[in-house]
């Protein structure tokens, strides 16, 4: 079981042909020698909301610390979601905006 604190974040609504699952699309800043990276979460299962962040447990266990007032995405993470959108159908993945401060 990961704990992540992520830069930047959004909530996906994933379909995969049979039930419609939101995950936690996480990005990180990279520094001089290291790029932007990602990460995304195998499903919610729990979703705790603080005062000033919220808590996703994924099935895998992982925990994402998300502070919302770093509710959006990357340059990285916007080019890596339009790669995901042409290989999907279209409307299987939908960025949710409920989350936002």
């Amino acid at each position: 079981m990961s704990n992540y604190a992520p830069d930047r974040w959004v909530v996906l609504e994933v379909f995969n042909g049979k039930e419609t699952v939101n995950k936690v699309f996480a990005g990180w800043y990279g520094g001089y020698l290291d790029g932007d990276s990602w990460r995304m979460n195998s499903g919610n299962v729990k979703e705790e909301e603080l005062d000033d962040r919220w808590v996703f447990t994924g099935a895998s266990g992982s925990k994402y610390v998300c502070y919302k007032e770093r509710y959006g995405m990357t340059a990285y993470m916007d080019s890596v979601l339009a790669e995901f959108k042409v290989k999907l159908p279209e409307g299987s993945l939908v960025i949710l905006e409920n989350y936002s401060v």
